[in-house]
Parts: structure tokens; sequence; C-alpha cells
């Protein structure tokens, strides 16, 4: 099955999975937590579920039949995320999966104890989630959303597709470890690339304006995108902010070159909620998260927009079509 069949059948699947799935009578019955920082119906959320729960399935955990799922979804309000996460906690769950940085620290404020395992963390460390990558400790393991070295590597391609780009603007959430890590990593390649840097943050969607149109006023601009749970709550603003001022963007993973961006590199966003199925059924086999090591993603993924190439009148070369993962017409 293709990957974007894959997202349309079970996205679908997700869209309408129940909160919780009565016991058959007979089983042994074990509780798994959700908690999801996205809106009940969004189509990426729905993905990395459905992909969490393929993978349990694959493992022989069924719903209904030796599974309950409990999936709470709130979108960047704390207060939220703190309700639901209480909520999880009060069913007495085996394990929690939590998708962000924000979805994880709402649950290790209510629970030192039940096991938690996190698709979608930058900097478990820096944060304070793990003691370490090889020997988390405590209560929490997981998959991290990226290395940061290749935040590098979004400057490299957008001097390629844009080589006249002489000034990137960088948007940051600075509230979060991952943030300040990101933005450094691309100032250290900039010298060599001729590129000066202009930190954007991304606190509300205001700042993001001004500061965007103001960068956007002199020539030869271009922005990057970094990650963060913020940066996604405002990703339709910058989108349409980079179009208006026709400014040259790489961004952090495929959804925002699928919905109009020009150009996205990042890990496979649906393989560590996969992974997490596996780590789900250790812990609920008898591990312990403190001795299972974090995991960093394997899988990474071009995507280019030529739609969006023409629109600014670039012209892709030939070397970086050949080697997407994904174009976009």
């Amino acid at each position: 099955m293709k990957r974007r069949e894959f997202i349309t059948v079970l996205g679908g699947a997700v869209a309408t999975w129940p909160l919780g799935v009565r016991a058959q009578q007979g089983e042994h019955m074990r509780r798994i937590g959700v908690l999801m920082a996205r809106s009940a119906d969004d189509p990426e959320g729905q993905a990395w579920v459905a992909a969490f729960l393929q993978g349990l399935q694959e493992l022989g955990w069924s719903v209904g039949r030796n599974a309950i799922v409990d999936i709470r979804w709130f979108t960047g309000n704390s207060a939220d995320a703190r309700k639901y996460a209480a909520e999880l906690v009060a069913l007495a769950p085996d394990v929690i999966l939590a998708n962000t940085s924000s979805a994880l620290t709402s649950l290790q404020q209510v629970t030192p104890t039940v096991p938690i395992i996190f698709a979608g963390v930058a900097d478990p460390v820096g944060a304070g989630y793990v003691d370490s990558l090889a020997r988390p400790g405590g209560n929490i393991t997981g998959f991290t959303v990226f290395d940061y070295s290749i935040s590098g590597k979004w400057l490299q391609l957008l001097k390629e597709i844009a080589p006249g780009v002489t000034r990137v603007a960088v948007t940051r959430d600075p509230s979060i470890a991952a943030g300040p890590a990101q933005f450094a990593v691309i100032q250290a390649a900039a010298p060599s690339l001729g590129v000066e840097l202009r930190p954007v943050d991304v606190r509300d969607e205001g700042e993001i304006e001004r500061a965007i149109a103001t960068f956007a006023q002199n020539p030869n601009s271009g922005l990057i995108v970094t990650g963060s749970p913020l940066a996604v709550s405002h990703r339709d603003l910058i989108i349409a902010l980079a179009t208006r001022y026709r400014l040259p963007a790489v961004y952090f993973n495929r959804y925002w070159a699928a919905a109009g961006g020009l150009i996205s590199y990042g890990p496979d966003l649906l393989d560590p909620f996969r992974r997490a199925a596996g780590y789900v059924d250790r812990i609920l086999k008898g591990e312990k998260p403190a001795d299972m090591p974090v995991q960093a993603p394997t899988k990474f993924e071009l995507v280019i927009n030529l739609k969006t190439a023409k629109a600014l009148g670039l012209t892709v070369p030939q070397s970086l079509l050949a080697s997407a993962d994904e174009v976009i017409e």
C-alpha cells in the first residue's frame, strides 16, 4: 500500500476511533492511553495514531479483545493538556503514548510512575525528561523527532534551491530546549554559505506577522521554519506569509510542503509511532522504560513542491529533484 493510501485509510479510521472500548468477557485487558497535542480532526495526527494502532495490532494487541485504548486530543492549550493528562492517569493505564513535549510535560506533572512513551520530542535530555539517551531512568522513554545536525541541512537546501538568498529568517520557539539548539546549528553553518540570519520567535500570530513582514522588505531573503509545537499551531499563517512575500522557504516536515510550502526535509513522522507500538508491547510484557534507550529517527524525507517553486520563479536543480522522496506538481 502506498504511503498516501495508508494515511487516507487509517487516518479515516482514527477519526471515529472510540475513546475507550469495553473489554470482551474472558480476555485479560490491558489499558493504553494516548495524549495527542493536535485537534481530533487533524489529518496528520490521525495518521500518526493510526500507525501506532496498526503497529499494536501487528504485535497481537487488538482493541476490544485484549486492549483498551483511551485517546485524548488538545490543541496547544496548557490547561487542556493538564486536564486530559489527569483524565488518562485516572483511568489507571498500563502505559501512555505522548506525541510532543507539551503532552509529555503535562503527563510528567501528573504521574511519576505510569510508563510513558513519547514519539515526537526533540531533546528529551536537554528538557529533563530522561537522564540519558542510553539509560533514560524513571518512567519515560521513546523516540526523538530529529537529530539537530539536520538543521544545517535546511540552510544548505535553501541555498541550493534559491542560490541568490543572502539573508534568512529562522523561526524558533525559545521556550523549548530544541528552539535555541536548532538555531545554533543553522548559525554555525551560515558563514560558510554567505548567509546572514535573523531569528523570529513564534509565540503569537502578531509577532510572527510583524517580524516576517519587516524582514521580507529586504532583497534576497529566505525563510527556515524549525520544528516546534508553536510553529505547527501557526503553520497556515507562516505558509501564507511566505507566499505573500515570495520568500523561498524550507520546512521541517512534509506536511508543510504538501500544504503549499516550497521544500521540506525531516524525519518520516509516521515511523516513530509505528516503532512506539513496539515499546508499548515490551512494557506490557514486563520491561521498564528506565532500561529502554531513547531512539533517534531512521527515515528521512525530502519533499519539493514544484508548483510553489514555479510561482516563486525558481528552477529546481535536477540533482535536487533526483534526490527527492516526493515531488508535488
